[in-house]
């Protein structure tokens, strides 16, 4: 028999709804088969839903998926999901492991100084906007950064960006690939003009992730729209289902590393708050903060529930469809 299943658009790395990149969250996915999560994503159509199930060896186990395949780890999806348990107090403030497809991470609940205390008019609604200002931090797995020689000419036509744009500052940050947990094509450009111009060829910019082994290309510029910016990123994995993504966790995680490996900045105190800008060209801003130590990358961010509702699913042995 059909059954119904509380299920979620969450909006991740940002305050406000209907912004920054949406997530689905299933915050009790424990009875749900692959084939159950695969379409109840499917029928979501965000870039990633987050389904959040027991664990023997953690605090909860996640899996996620696009509207097309299942991903090992998804930065937005987790602090969609975790702002959301730590709202309706499923999860406590503090340290915690998670068990995902990359091994076992560490997800941090920080609350706003105002949630260690009662709203001061008693309201529920004064309640829930400090919990929307809990900031969920997502420490990766040991960062790698791998550089690679790319022909910027294909780059350029895979990308729609001048190739000029990409040879001035690649002349002195070579691209990599790095990763936290997921791997990304990690690519410097040199004005925020071309990379808001950039005008991807889905196929291209597939075949240009394959031939690197990375989930998509993440490219950015220091050249940004707010002074308090780290730099301005738009990330393209079409060959995950994903055409553009708004706004990036496992992605800001791999550039925070790629950059401390190029030196990027001077002052070392600089990578203890990255603030990576994002999703403005396609009308999703928002804001991954990222801080590093000797050997960990988190990310992290806050997040708002935009829906709430019910899904449909059916038996498995009946059929594949979802049914809002």
């Amino acid at each position: 028999m059909p059954t119904a299943c509380r299920t979620l658009l969450v909006d991740a790395f940002t305050d406000e709804p209907l912004s920054g990149n949406p997530a689905g969250v299933v915050p009790d996915a424990g009875d749900l088969t692959e084939t159950q999560m695969q379409a109840i994503a499917r029928e979501l159509g965000a870039s990633e839903t987050a389904f959040v199930r027991p664990s023997d060896d953690a605090l909860h186990r996640v899996r996620y998926f696009t509207a097309s395949q299942e991903v090992d780890l998804c930065g937005h999806a987790t602090v969609a999901a975790f702002s959301l348990l730590a709202r309706e107090g499923r999860v406590a403030p503090g340290s915690h492991e998670v068990a995902t497809n990359v091994g076992t991470v560490a997800v941090e609940i920080e609350p706003a100084a105002d949630d260690e205390r009662e709203a001061a008019d008693g309201s529920v609604d004064a309640g829930r906007d400090a919990l929307d200002d809990t900031t969920v931090w997502l420490t990766g797995r040991e960062p790698t950064v791998e550089f690679v020689d790319l022909d910027y000419g294909a780059v350029g036509d895979a990308l729609g960006i001048d190739p000029a744009a990409l040879e001035d500052v690649g002349a002195d940050l070579a691209p990599a690939v790095a990763s936290t947990g997921l791997p990304w094509l990690c690519l410097p450009v040199n004005f925020l003009e071309h990379l808001g111009g950039a005008d991807p060829d889905d196929d291209r910019v597939v075949a240009l992730a394959d031939a690197h082994d990375a989930a998509g290309v993440y490219a950015f510029t220091f050249d940004t729209l707010a002074a308090e910016s780290t730099l301005h990123a738009r990330a393209f994995a079409p060959g995950i289902g994903v055409s553009e993504d708004p706004v990036t966790g496992t992605a800001a995680g791999a550039c925070a590393a790629y950059l401390r490996d190029v030196g990027a900045f001077d002052d070392p105190t600089a990578y203890d708050d990255l603030r990576f800008e994002q999703g403005h060209f396609v009308d999703r801003p928002g804001i991954v903060r990222a801080k590093l130590t000797d050997d960990t990358i988190a990310v992290g961010g806050t997040a708002t529930v935009a829906l709430d509702g019910t899904l449909t699913v059916p038996d498995p042995r009946d059929d594949d469809i979802v049914v809002a």
